[in-house]
Formats: structure tokens, sequence, C-alpha cells
């Protein structure tokens, strides 16, 4: 266990300790014998999906930590801007750059995913939150039912600003949210979902999707088209942007779409197969405020993020989130997504660093003069 955690601190970012106590993470160590058991003890938290109090028993077990549930909940309040800026961090050193397109416009990015607590009595939250990019900082977090009213994903539940930027998935493209967003003053970048956001052309008639699309056959070609949206008597403009998909992309889509059906998930058809060759995205931003490259990159760097949140999710499915109020659930979710991203870059150094799977520390002692 000990081996296995020192491989793992180094793949942390460098000065992530000294980083600590920057934030104001930690003030004392009551409790800890060291920095290195405290961001442990929080890792057992929010990797292993424990309760506070369970994580308090294990960490005591194992001989790094004697607190109480009630001390480690305010020691991971303290630690929220330490895990975000660790994850800021990582996410760098996974290659992903997450400065938006559009310099200098302020962009937030929106998302949500299911919690499911273990043991008989665990319940199933929804938590929805926003970040701002480039800092990724939480400026909105909630927890509702997973069913019932106000408990779905969508725009209208987020407070905005004008002149911002929202970044959202598929989920969200949906005539009220769009109307929501553009009401606040601000503008909304979302992938298409042909079912639920309905395009229409500039005589209020169907928007011929298919037939505009089939315009771009070779792989990377862009192009764009004036769309409208309806929402009750409302109706927003916007652009639609497509790229054609690379051939390698197209086949993955296309068997994604097999392996749906599979499932039960709806049959696949011809028309179906030929949309699964397209990113088609829908925005709001003017031809003045951003060229279709920039939009078509804003999403990139959505859909660059979605990748780290896929695997989020999925080790968020099992955990006890903190309810007691949004710092120590913004700290856990940060936490999460630490994980989740140091487990991406695990996988990355142990497939093409080296044989053994990590890095090796540098000990000036180890040194032998050759012979």
């Amino acid at each position: 266990m000990h081996e296995n955690w020192k491989v793992l601190v180094g793949l942390f970012p460098p000065g992530w300790e000294e980083l600590g106590r920057s934030t104001g993470a930690v003030t004392r160590l009551r409790g800890f014998e060291s920095l290195n058991d405290l961001f442990r003890t929080l890792l057992l938290h929010v990797g292993c999906g424990w309760s506070l109090r369970e994580t308090a028993v294990q960490a005591k077990l194992a001989r790094i930590a004697d607190v109480s549930d009630v001390t480690l909940l305010n020691r991971l309040r303290q630690a929220e801007d330490w895990l975000r800026q660790l994850c800021q961090q990582l996410w760098k050193d996974n290659g992903v750059n997450l400065e938006p397109a559009l310099k200098g416009r302020p962009v937030r990015l929106v998302d949500a995913t299911v919690v499911r607590e273990p043991g008989k009595t665990g319940g199933q939250w929804r938590i929805h939150y926003s970040m701002r990019l480039p800092s990724l900082e939480c400026d909105y977090f909630d927890l509702t039912a997973v069913q019932g009213k106000n408990t779905g994903e969508k725009l209208g539940r987020f407070p905005l600003q004008a002149g911002e930027l929202v970044l959202a998935d598929a989920g969200y493209s949906k005539p009220p949210g769009i109307a929501a967003v553009v009401g606040q003053g601000a503008d909304v970048c979302v992938r298409l979902n042909r079912q639920s956001l309905p395009l229409q052309d500039e005589k209020g008639r169907r928007f011929p999707l298919l037939s505009k699309i089939r315009t771009l056959p070779k792989a990377g070609e862009m192009a764009e088209w004036r769309v409208w949206v309806r929402c009750g008597d409302q109706l927003i403009a916007g652009r639609l942007c497509a790229i054609r998909k690379s051939e390698e992309a197209v086949q993955r889509a296309q068997r994604k779409l097999v392996r749906g059906q599979q499932k039960g998930k709806g049959k696949v058809t011809p028309e179906k197969r030929e949309y699964a060759c397209y990113v088609l995205v829908f925005t709001t931003l003017t031809k003045n405020q951003a060229s279709v490259r920039q939009v078509l990159e804003c999403y990139r760097l959505r859909w660059q993020i979605e990748l780290t949140f896929k695997r989020l999710k999925s080790i968020v499915q099992l955990g006890h989130v903190p309810k007691q109020d949004d710092q120590s659930s913004r700290a856990w979710l940060y936490g999460k997504l630490f994980v989740a991203l140091l487990s991406q870059k695990l996988v990355r150094v142990g497939s093409v660093i080296s044989p053994w799977g990590y890095y090796l520390a540098e000990q000036a002692s180890d040194a032998q003069p050759l012979a």
C-alpha cells in the first residue's frame, strides 16, 4: 500500500505540498503527522467513495490519521482551492489547454451527473455544476433528486451574466434553455440534438439539415448556416456550425450506434449513420463575435474536458457527497476530478514513459561512478 502511494505521489504536480500551504488548506496538522497523510486521507474519502465517518476509521486503521469525521469535513472544506489548482495543473500535464478560443470572453462550462450512494439507505442525487474557464472555478453547485420537478438538465437553472459564453453538451440542447441563456444577455455553444432542438430557416420552415451537411464530403471540411430556434412566441437567431469527421472518427461513431442498438437504444437507420459523420454545433454567437473555426474550437475544448468528465462520472457513481454546504460539496467534486485526472495521467505514463510504469525519483545517493 505504501509503495503504491509513492508511485501516485510521483505523478502529482510539482510543488503540490507547498501549494497546500499557500492556499490555506493547511494551517495546522492536528491529527495528521504530515501534509502527505492529510492529502492521502482526503483521497481515501473521494477516491474510494467512503463516507466521512468510514474514511476516518479506515485512516486510523492505516495509521495515517487520527481525526473525527467532523474534523475531516472541515479539512475537506479548507482544501477546495488546493484541489482546484492541482486539477488545473494536471489538466495541463495531460495536454489540455483550458484557455478558450475566444480570448478575453468569460466562458462557463455546465454539466450534470448522477451520484448513487452505496448501502441500503444510500440515495441518488443529481449534481448540477458550472465551471469557469480557464480557472476551473466552480461558481454553481446544486444537488437535486434524480426524478421530479426541476431536477433535469436545463440551462435555465444557471444564473448567468451578460456577455458570458456557455459551453454545454447535447443534453442541454433544448429551446427553453437557449431562451433562458439569451434572456440573461449571454450566448451559448451547444452540441446539436436534432430531436430536442428543431431548427428553422429564415422563412420559418424546417431547416433542411441533411441536405446541407451533405455538401461537406471530405474530412475536415467546415460550413455554417443561419438558423432560428422557436421557443413559444420567441424566435432566437443562431448559427449551425458543422465539420466532417475523419474516417476513423466516423467508424467509431457508427460502431457506437450499433452497440446502442444491441442494448435496445433504438434502431440504426441509414440517416443516423449519415449524421454520425459530422459534428454539429449550435451557437448564438454572431459571425462578428466568432468565426466558424473559433466556434468549433470552443466546442473542441468542451469535448476535451468531456473526456475527463466521462472518467469523472464513472468514479463519481459511488460515493457519499457532502451535503452540509456548497463549499464542502465543491471540494468533494474537485477531489473526484483530481482522481479522474490522475488516473488519466497514470494510464499515459504507464504506457509510454517506462516499462515499469512510473517515474524514478532522483536521489543523489543512488548515483554510482562508472567502472
